[in-house]
């Protein structure tokens, strides 16, 4: 059977710049984007985590890995196209690119955009017009 791949992408932010602040963050992320798109640990491929400059005490994979992600390719890397302070307003951000496993059309995907992210589904929208 061939596998058919779709990319979900996602942002948050998160409260302070702690490892249990930018862990809390990316498990809400990855919840909303599982419970919006119904996909289960064992569909997901890989998924390529970023954050702003401004977090540095905890890479947000590892928050992957406490839901149980372990068997996922996982890449993180800092946003280096993201200047201070952040030309979007939005410090602190987290963002995620997962590849899953689905049938279903990449139309019907749901981004998940949280917290002070809300700011980059809104240039992403207005660039599109």
């Amino acid at each position: 059977m061939t596998k058919i791949l779709r990319g979900l992408r996602g942002a948050t932010t998160a409260t302070a710049n702690t490892s249990e602040a930018i862990l809390e963050a990316t498990e809400e992320l990855l919840a909303a984007l599982r419970d919006a798109n119904g996909f289960d640990p064992g569909d997901v491929e890989s998924a390529i985590f970023t954050s702003s400059p401004d977090l540095t005490a905890e890479y947000p994979a590892r928050a992957a890995r406490r839901l149980g992600w372990t068997q996922v390719a996982l890449l993180c890397g800092h946003d280096m196209n993201v200047r201070q302070p952040n030309p979007r307003g939005v410090p602190m951000c987290i963002r995620v690119l997962i590849l899953y496993n689905t049938p279903r059309p990449q139309a019907t995907m749901r981004f998940a955009y949280l917290r002070g992210a809300e700011a980059i589904l809104a240039d992403l929208e207005s660039s599109r017009q």
